[in-house]
């Protein structure tokens, strides 16, 4: 497995390891002994790099053996006893303890080198001392720990990707145990996504340099200082050029620096960690022990830190200090402090970045003391390069809005750049996240300080001096404005207001012409459509589908290129550089077309980068044959406290099997999903049986408890009463003889019964006397399956479903078949694939899907320029004048109607003969079931995550509770149709399925137009020639039988009505014309409303766009 899969692995089973110890605890132990091994594993392999073996070990590798801890501790800083190896503890099985650990940690202390000892002094004391927390007794503890060091066993140490997939797993843990240690989180981590950013801000300061010192002050884990590092790094020729200075109050999170920036392959000089209170103590000038030989003031090329917002500090004492020389910070809130003491120690060319709560950019008077003074300070002497916003509730345990400050010590530059990146993010769960292309355009922002738009502006030192040294962002930038205005003119009169179509200007400038076709204009400031299929006229104008040609010729050839790069060359090609080229080759491409956005170019390359690079990491540690390698597919399996993992399955080591089925096993997977698709087909067919029952056939044991399933073996017994109610006596002679063999009756009374029961007609069966049970029941089958049962009959449906679970099992042994052979055919074809399908396949998994994401990208060009259109025309497609005459005609007409209604709303007609009726209808309405008014089905296949913004109508049941009223004319929702779809006709009556309450899910509407798509949880009735639709809706929603239908809803937070309540139902029908009287005059009605509040929503926009124009 790779590295990201072996580390969900490693944690997903710590997670459930740990039990009830709290995450920010457990942490510390599993890391610990990843150092720990991390060690162990690096003497063993410097012993064998010079010259000794695994088997010398026990007898070298001892105490008394001087020479050999002398050699360890002068050239790794440590010896550890070949009874303390990691690799013993593993092998010692059933006779491993953890007093054993306890030992070895003790004989890591002692044994250090002087040289070293305050970089590993310690280090493991907060394991040590957690020992006791893993178990109530000495066994409970070595089973934990047992499991704990087996968990870990599989990570590699000595490959040439080892410190990359150990700092990785390493960084994975400590990313998930913060995610899960809530407000305690922040005192260890920064999300790695705010450390990239800030190290590509940091590395493009310091590229060219050839030695650099980096400091974290409040380093927590290191892995803030580690990113930068690494990035640093790729600007050097040697990243042995770079020191690492960290210091960290806290003892346990202080050992996660050292041991994080040990494992990561840096050189244990090049590392200086503290353990001490930033801001009570400086870092030392000098060592006491040596003060002449060791002053040395710690000046740095950049500085990053994350400090804990807002926490208390004595500022007493320290006026003359001069890291406060700006001011000191309130008692209250320490920020300011940590940002004065990492400017101090910057190098007059140094950066640094630090990150804050944002309320230090306007707490306190700039003329006054403490915070307002200390940002005059810093203004005025140009130390501010950049303010970053940062999006909300983007670290762990956090909601505070936060920002991200870049000083320098000397710059010539006095102006500050502001960044608002508060949109830039991506939710992830409960969390936002940075995703690359929104580090990437801030880094671009602040790198090349100029102003965009709503996002970054340069602003002067006298404008800041103008505003009181207040540096609150939306001071200077003008967030893009959201709120809607409105035409006067257009809402009144109609039209499309050309300085609405103006703000489509990006793409009038990037296609001459295409305003002018797609709109006519008469001089005055409103145009029209010209032609009255926008989208289309976009879609095929001669400019757009050019522009669509001329992106796609722009990409040929980069398949091609991508496939040099790394296919010609996966063993050595840099992984670390690569994606930059390929970004440099598809940035360059992407100059032509400024309306395409390079940053979404670039997230889909990172994407496909964060997938590639791990197989070529694979590659490049494992060889070109990891490509032809399967290994057993591990699930994690727990049983009561034990995790333990086991073997499902098989797949690729790097190709996977669905890929090759795709590629290489076209035919096979058409027969499977063919297969999928039948049991898709027969599933719904199932459903729809379960939901025609009536209700007192779901009682029986031949249903699942929910309703939601057929019990075969009980169905199977209900099916035999079924037949013998309607049995011919030769039928019921052969059914009495296989009740005979089920008892197991002997020869002679088998005989008996055949000589008694001629009329089984035993010459039709096969074999003679005594009969197979075999031959008999083919017999039986046969002659019952020759009696018919009417097609809606309670028996033909449930014979139906038993013939389809027959139907099911038949084609899931087939399934099931089908992919063993498929999956063994695979496993025999990967180790023998030719280089050719090893490029193929690797082409598919690596090339195609980016090239893919890529050239789609210039379709959303007219899509952006038919939603902008769109947004326009439907704004003020319907006027407040024509809305007016609408409402007008409306009310004349139902006027009209209610002018016919005679009787009165005092009458006492009786139940069966309404209070009011329309002039020429009488007598009582007649009395029906609901199951003769039609036919009845289900909505399926559809919920909400099949919604898409073009495509097929599709209505969701949720939709009649919160938009659609009477008459459904119109469907604002979309999506792509599947097979098997139930589609509309035109006049169906829908009742949602599913509700909260009793009383709300009792509606109904009518669809008025066919070719709409029916979604799940919908009741569908389709009338036949003797009721109204809106009849019948207006019946379910508000006559008699609405009471009753909510009646029958059940269940408790969500309730349920099904077609088989509906069918039960008496419904009161006049006649048909009377109906459609009833129904187009609530149709008027609702129509009356529906404009009237059109009307007001109108007036109210025209209000709001009056205020706005006489108002300054």
């Amino acid at each position: 497995m790779n590295k990201q899969q072996l580390a969900a692995k490693i944690w997903n089973a710590a997670n459930k390891m740990r039990s009830k110890i709290e995450a920010n605890e457990y942490k510390d132990y599993i890391l610990g002994f990843i150092f720990y091994k991390f060690l162990s594993g690096q003497e063993e392999k410097y012993l064998k790099e010079n010259g000794l073996t695994a088997e010398e070990f026990p007898e070298v590798l001892r105490e008394e053996e001087k020479e050999v801890v002398t050699f360890c501790q002068k050239n790794l800083g440590y010896f550890i006893a070949y009874e303390n190896l990691f690799s013993t503890w593993l092998h010692a099985g059933a006779d491993f303890s953890v007093g054993q650990v306890r030992t070895a940690l003790s004989a890591f202390a002692r044994l250090l080198s002087d040289h070293h000892r305050k970089l590993f002094q310690g280090i493991f004391e907060t394991l040590e001392t957690g020992l006791s927390h893993l178990g109530d007794s000495t066994s409970a503890q070595t089973r934990a720990v047992s499991d704990l060091i087996h968990l870990i066993e599989d990570i590699p140490m000595d490959g040439r990707q080892d410190y990359d997939v150990l700092g990785y797993i390493y960084e994975y843990l400590i990313s998930n145990f913060a995610a899960n240690a809530g407000k305690k989180a922040g005192e260890f981590y920064t999300p790695h996504e705010v450390s990239e950013l800030m190290s590509e801000i940091i590395a493009h300061h310091l590229r060219g340099r050839e030695h650099i010192k980096i400091y974290d002050p409040t380093s927590g884990s290191g892995s803030l200082l580690i990113t930068i590092g690494k990035s640093v790094a790729r600007h050097m020729g040697n990243k042995d050029n770079i020191l690492y200075f960290a210091q960290e109050l806290k003892q346990n999170t202080y050992n996660l620096t050292r041991m994080n920036l040990i494992m990561r392959g840096i050189r244990p000089d090049n590392i200086t960690a503290r353990n001490g209170d930033t801001l009570e103590a400086d870092w030392p000038w000098f060592d006491d022990a040596d003060p002449a030989g060791t002053y040395d003031p710690l000046y740095v090329d950049a500085v990053v830190s994350n400090p804990p917002y807002s926490q208390h500090w004595n500022p007493s004492g320290k006026e003359t200090e001069p890291r406060y020389r700006y001011g000191l910070a309130p008692a209250s809130k320490a920020d300011y402090a940590f940002l004065l003491h990492d400017l101090y120690h910057l190098k007059p060319d140094g950066i640094m970045a630090i990150v804050l709560p944002h309320g230090v950019l306007f707490r306190g008077d700039a003329d006054g003391e403490g915070e307002g003074k200390i940002r005059r300070n810093l203004i005025e002497n140009n130390h501010i390069e950049a303010i970053i916003g940062l999006p909300a509730n983007i670290f762990f345990g956090t909601g505070i809005p936060t920002i991200i400050m870049i000083l320098r010590q000397k710059r010539d530059a006095s102006d500050v750049l502001f960044v608002d990146a508060s949109g830039e993010y991506i939710k992830d769960g409960k969390q936002n996240r940075l995703r690359a292309s929104n580090i990437r355009r801030i880094a671009d922002a602040v790198i090349h300080r100029g102003d965009i738009p709503h996002f970054a502006r340069l602003v002067t030192k006298e404008e800041i001096r103008a505003n009181g040294y207040n540096l609150n962002i939306p001071r200077y930038i003008e967030s893009e404005s959201t709120a809607d205005t409105w035409d006067i003119y257009a809402s009144l009169y109609g039209g499309l207001p050309e300085r609405e179509l103006d703000a489509l200007a990006p793409y009038w400038d990037a296609f001459p012409g295409l305003r002018d076709r797609l709109f006519t204009r008469d001089g005055t400031p409103y145009a029209r459509p010209a032609r009255e299929d926008m989208a289309a006229a976009v879609r095929t104008d001669s400019a757009i589908t050019g522009f669509l040609g001329n992106y796609r010729a722009a990409f040929d050839g980069f398949s091609s290129f991508m496939a040099e790069k790394l296919l010609d060359h996966a063993a050595e090609v840099n992984i670390v550089s690569e994606e930059e080229t390929l970004w440099q080759d598809i940035r360059r491409r992407l100059e032509a077309f400024p309306l395409v956005d390079p940053y979404g170019a670039y997230q889909r390359l990172d994407d496909a980068w964060s997938r590639i690079s791990l197989d070529l990491e694979t590659i490049q540690s494992e060889g070109w044959d990891a490509v032809r390698r399967i290994e057993p597919h591990m699930t994690l399996r727990q049983s009561g406290n034990t995790v333990e993992e086991v073997q499902d399955g098989w797949e690729g080591r790097i190709l996977p099997f669905d890929l090759v089925t795709r590629v290489l096993f076209r035919p096979e997977m058409d027969g499977l999903n063919a297969l999928r698709q039948k049991l898709d087909s027969l599933d719904g067919e199932k459903a729809d049986i379960l939901e025609s029952l009536p209700e007192e056939e779901k009682d029986g044991p031949w249903i699942s408890e929910d309703g939601t399933a057929f019990n075969g073996k009980e169905l199977d017994g209900k099916i035999q009463e079924i037949y013998a109610d309607s049995d011919t006596p030769t039928a019921a002679a052969l059914a009495g003889y296989l009740a005979l063999l089920a008892r197991k009756a002997g020869k002679s009374e088998k005989l008996g019964y055949i000589e008694a029961h001629p009329e089984a007609g035993w010459d039709d069966v096969e074999g003679k006397a005594p009969y197979a049970k075999g031959k008999v029941q083919t017999r039986l089958e046969a002659l019952r399956a020759a009696v018919a049962f009417p097609e809606d009959s309670v028996e033909a449906r449930l014979l139906r479903a038993r013939a389809i679970l027959a139907e099911e099992k038949k084609t899931k042994a087939a399934l099931k078949a089908q992919e063993a052979a498929l999956q063994k055919a695979i496993v025999e074809r990967i180790p023998r694939l030719t280089d050719e399908e090893v490029r193929t396949l690797l082409r598919e998994k690596w090339v195609a899907p980016l090239h893919t994401a890529l050239a789609a990208m210039a379709d959303a060009v007219p899509e952006a320029i038919i939603s902008g259109i769109t947004a326009v025309m439907e704004k003020y497609g319907e006027t407040a004048l024509d809305i007016e005459e609408q409402s007008r005609e409306a009310g004349r007409s139902l006027a009209s109607m209610m002018t016919e209604l005679t009787g009165s709303e005092y009458d006492e007609k009786g139940a069966a003969e309404p209070e009011l009726r329309f002039r020429g209808f009488s007598g009582k309405w007649k009395s029906q079931k609901m199951k003769d008014l039609g036919s009845f089905l289900k909505g399926k296949l559809y919920s909400k995550k099949n919604i898409q913004t073009s495509g097929v109508p599709l209505i969701l049941y949720g939709r009649l509770y919160t938009q659609y009223e009477l008459v459904i004319d119109e469907v604002d929702t979309f999506a792509v149709p599947y097979e098997n779809s139930v589609w509309s006709i035109g006049g169906e009556v829908i009742v949602p399925a599913s509700g909260e309450t009793a009383e709300d899910i009792a509606i109904a509407s009518v669809v008025k137009r066919k070719g709409i798509l029916l979604g799940g949880d919908l009741n569908i009735i389709r009338p036949n020639d003797t009721v109204s639709s809106v009849f019948l809706a207006l019946s379910i929603s508000y006559g008699h039988i609405h009471n009753e239908l909510a009646k029958r809803a059940q269940g408790k937070s969500i309730v349920h009505i099904h077609n088989s309540d509906l069918v039960q139902l008496d419904i009161r029908l006049p006649s048909i014309e009377e109906q459609k009287a009833i129904g187009d005059f609530f149709y008027q009605l609702d129509r009356y409303i529906s404009l009237q509040q059109k009307k007001l929503e109108r007036m109210q926009r025209l209000k709001a766009a009056l205020l706005e124009k006489l108002f300054v």
